[in-house]
């Protein structure tokens, strides 16, 4: 399905507004929705150094959209059985500095981890091993102590490459591609670039004349920030996040990765950071995905799962508003198409728990059950929904009550429901 061509034309201003503002030699963007690329759109005439066009499938830097991937290996690992998220770094690279800070401390950048590795500035010089990489670090030079506040680390995701390469005895690009990129046919998403590419460039500041910016191969640093990809890959990548695919990584897997971990506090509750993704509020919805910047490379990746909607842009500029494009691209898309509600459909025979529907009172205080989607929902005084777990038990799937087990208790024709300590009976008090 294809956008209204006045919601097109919305989209087209917004990114030729920032080309235009912010002087970026080139911007692509596509917009993603049900599971489609609906729409695509680029601006600029410099997409290369003999002035190539952009296009959907021109490969740029993605940045740090890469630790995205990172991520989802070490998930694998985990869903495999191969490390626990809260195992120290040292067990899996013994004798490294940080070795105590725990994976999901750097997968959230929460462990106080300093924010670049020691040496040259890794982005602009050619990459080192990771020998040369560890033989250089330092805690002297930690940010702060861990689980303090989210400090962003791409040396850490130096680490956790390192870390899936050992575990499967393969190296961290061939694990990124046999799976992610294969499974979800991202075949135009690669280590070094693949014609047509972009020539990164920065822009002087006064002259306005284009600088061409170099792309070394990151080395050890590479699970950070290596990869280039396409508008398209990229829109095959959002549709994952939106719904995953199990050979790849679960659901629940996704959604805990999508689960605030660590934020700063300037940000307050309007960002934060979760296992490997950035989320951003966009109240009542959730954003999540990430930004991702290299020596004249500019991206940014975000989806909305609820809505199923995502946006991605790239750009070959050192600085501008590209990154920070795809909320913007995701208003003017639900601005001008509203995403419909669900349609409602009769609810199919609950296998158990048909007696539980009806009012029911926590003390004074009236709650409600009912189903929705097949799962039982409490709504009232306590609110969440629940999962059986096998005759009379269930298990809290949401809110103050999830993870809590909720038990039917029957004396006779009496019956009542204890969930964490909580009883809930028919009429108040059970009077």
């Amino acid at each position: 399905m294809t956008l209204r061509p006045d919601t097109a034309a919305a989209l087209f201003a917004e990114i030729a507004a920032a080309q235009s503002e912010w002087k970026l030699p080139t911007v692509n963007a596509g917009v993603v929705r049900d599971g489609s690329l609906v729409w695509t759109g680029s601006r600029g005439r410099f997409a290369t150094a003999d002035r190539g066009a952009p296009g959907p499938d021109v490969q740029y830097r993605i940045g740090s959209i890469t630790k995205t991937m990172t991520a989802i290996l070490v998930m694998q690992c985990r869903d495999d059985g191969l490390l626990a998220l809260n195992d120290a770094v040292g067990k899996h690279l013994p004798g490294i500095a940080f070795g105590d800070r725990t994976i999901r401390q750097l997968l959230a950048h929460s462990g106080g981890m300093n924010a670049e590795p020691e040496g040259d500035w890794w982005e602009r010089n050619p990459g080192v091993s990771f020998e040369q990489l560890t033989a250089a670090m330092d805690e002297s030079q930690a940010a702060g102590p861990a689980d303090r506040r989210h400090h962003y680390s791409n040396l850490g995701y130096g680490l956790l490459g390192e870390i899936v390469a050992r575990l499967r005895g393969s190296s961290w690009l061939e694990l990124v591609r046999e799976r992610i990129l294969d499974p979800l046919e991202m075949r135009r998403t690669s280590y070094f670039p693949s014609e047509p590419a972009a020539q990164g460039f920065s822009v002087h500041p006064f002259s306005g004349r284009l600088l061409e910016e170099p792309a070394y191969d990151a080395g050890a640093m590479a699970p950070a920030g290596q990869l280039w990809s396409t508008i398209e890959d990229l829109a095959r990548y959002a549709m994952f996040w939106i719904d995953p695919v199990y050979e790849v990584l679960s659901r629940d897997s996704v959604e805990e990765m999508a689960a605030p971990a660590a934020a700063d506090p300037r940000e307050g509750l309007t960002a934060s950071y979760g296992l490997g993704l950035r989320l951003i509020a966009d109240d009542p919805y959730l954003l999540i995905g990430h930004t991702g910047s290299m020596p004249g490379f500019l991206a940014g990746l975000f989806v909305d799962r609820v809505r199923r909607i995502g946006a991605v842009t790239l750009g070959n500029a050192t600085y501008g508003r590209v990154a920070s494009l795809p909320p913007d691209l995701l208003e003017i898309l639900v601005a001008h198409e509203p995403v419909l509600p669900q349609e409602w459909v009769p609810e199919p025979p609950l296998d158990q728990g048909t007696d539980l529907l009806g009012h029911w009172y926590w003390g004074n205080s009236p709650v409600t059950m009912s189903v929705s989607g097949g799962i039982l929902q409490l709504t009232g005084a306590l609110t969440s929904r629940f999962s059986p777990l096998g005759p009379d038990l269930y298990r809290g799937r949401d809110g103050y009550l999830a993870g809590e087990k909720l038990r039917v208790v029957r004396h006779g024709d009496r019956t009542h429901l204890n969930v964490a300590t909580f009883v809930l009976t028919r009429t108040p008090y059970d009077a």
